[in-house]
């Protein structure tokens, strides 16, 4: 049996390894632990694969990979088109897909406040289909949803908005454990704390993931070829979850050294893609790495609610942007302009550079944007001084506050994990985010609360899905 997989498929794949024996694979597990997802076709086991990409897999009758080749190669061959030229290329090609991938179905957007999901609203303005919409923003941040409610008036689609609660994770995690399959840690996926909510909806979802990578630079402007490992190092390797993964390598006795090892895999990978543009080339890589192994992962909460489809992972879309010229991709042009041909969205404040929007976000700079920097930090100040700190990221409303550390010391200093991950290494992380560090520790710590769980409900129940 054959199983051709897409550019982009929207879940993954899992097969057997001929050959290799069921054990725990340590090395991939502290990739895992350093990035926050697996790279490539690992798992947590040497003989489980996760099906790669854009490839063409042959699978004996039980389930075992016997072959894999590539069936796409990322390539950078820019057509020679005006910018007006790529626009309509772009917006033509856009319209297409969306209507294919909904027909004739009600849609259920979840909206934000940056580029990708209003270019979506755009779009599905201008169809028949019913839209309902909705947005969520974290208890006690940024109130994201307001900008989400006057898109979706701008489109006349219904709207319905959800506070992300404190310590909702507690309640969810062994579902979410379940859904995900422990190969995401817990913080991110916060439509978790409204799933029973999105249940109740009618329609299929329209997402606008990846979006901002596929129409941006790939790498900052004036990055050079020896730049582009650090580059990437820096933005895929949390350094506190380098520091746990260090450890463990050590612990677990494992030959050379991680960081060396990380550094070869990621050089590996990229002298697979051979595209001389480094923005385009970069972006590739993030494509097949980042997008399946961690973006993706997280789709599945959708999916367990209603079917979903993705314009961005859209072959046809992958396709395009390899002929597409890069200064055209750069900065979210092609995405801009688009929207700018309607005022009403294009007016609405762009979350990215608020208080501004697509038609003056320019102004974003000294000595436009000082009155609401100034007023911005004296009402997060006031929230601190009178005890309701400002929130800005998924684990300060999981992790901090008494209650939230009952529940996580329970995962984390369980005595069977403890058997596994040992109770110094726990206790030294823990210890750093709750006395040092939070901020930065709080990838180490969700990692661990990750191998906790799927120490203790996965390991011996895991399904090929």
């Amino acid at each position: 049996m054959t199983l051709s997989l897409p550019i982009l498929p929207n879940s993954h794949t899992f097969a057997k390894q001929l050959n290799e024996p069921h054990e725990l694979d340590f090395k991939s597990i502290c990739v895992f632990i350093a990035a926050g997802f697996f790279m490539g076709s690992d798992t947590y086991w040497k003989d489980t694969v996760c099906l790669l990409p854009g490839h063409d897999h042959e699978l004996d009758t039980h389930g075992f990979l016997l072959n894999s080749n590539p069936n796409f190669k990322w390539h950078y061959s820019p057509n020679n088109m005006s910018f007006d030229e790529a626009l309509e290329a772009y917006i033509t090609l856009f319209k297409s897909i969306v209507a294919e991938q909904v027909g004739e179905n009600a849609v259920i957007l979840p909206l934000s406040g940056g580029l990708d999901s209003r270019s979506q609203a755009l779009i599905l303005k201008q169809m028949d289909n019913p839209v309902h919409a909705f947005s969520y923003a974290f208890e006690g941040g940024y109130p994201e949803h307001h900008i989400s409610k006057q898109i979706a008036a701008a489109c006349d689609f219904s709207f319905e908005q959800f506070d992300i609660k404190k310590g909702y994770l507690w309640e969810v995690i062994e579902d979410l454990a379940a859904i995900n399959g422990c190969y995401s840690e817990f913080t991110h996926p916060r439509q978790m704390a409204v799933l029973s909510q999105l249940k109740q909806m009618q329609g299929v979802f329209s997402l606008g993931h990846w979006g901002d990578v596929l129409f941006d630079r790939g790498v900052p402007e004036g990055t050079r070829e020896a730049d582009v490992i650090p580059l990437l190092l820096k933005k895929m390797i949390k350094p506190q979850g380098l520091i746990l993964a260090e450890q463990l390598w050590e612990t677990w006795g494992l030959t050379g050294d991680f960081k060396t090892y990380l550094i070869d895999r990621i050089s590996t990978d990229l002298n697979t893609i051979t595209i001389d543009n480094i923005s385009a080339k970069v972006r590739a890589y993030k494509t097949s790495h980042w997008a399946h192994r961690w973006t993706t992962t997280n789709l599945s909460v959708f999916t367990a609610a209603h079917p979903i489809t993705l314009p961005y992972y859209d072959t046809r879309m992958c396709s395009f942007i390899c002929t597409v010229p890069e200064d055209y991709l750069a900065d979210r042009r092609l995405q801009i302009a688009h929207l700018q041909q309607d005022k009403s969205l294009s007016r609405i404040t762009w979350q990215a550079q608020k208080p501004f929007n697509l038609q003056n976000y320019h102004y974003n700079k000294v000595p436009y944007n000082i009155p609401y920097r100034a007023w911005s930090k004296f009402r997060r100040t006031v929230q601190e001084l009178i005890g309701n700190p400002y929130i800005q990221r998924n684990w300060e409303l999981q992790f901090l506050g008494a209650d939230n550390r009952k529940y996580l010391e329970d995962y984390l200093f369980d005595s069977q994990f403890n058997k596994w991950i040992p109770k110094s290494i726990v206790n030294e992380t823990y210890n750093r985010f709750l006395k040092e560090d939070p901020l930065h520790t709080a990838h180490a710590v969700s990692m661990l609360l990750t191998l906790s769980v799927w120490y203790n409900n996965c390991r011996d129940n895991e399904v090929m899905r």
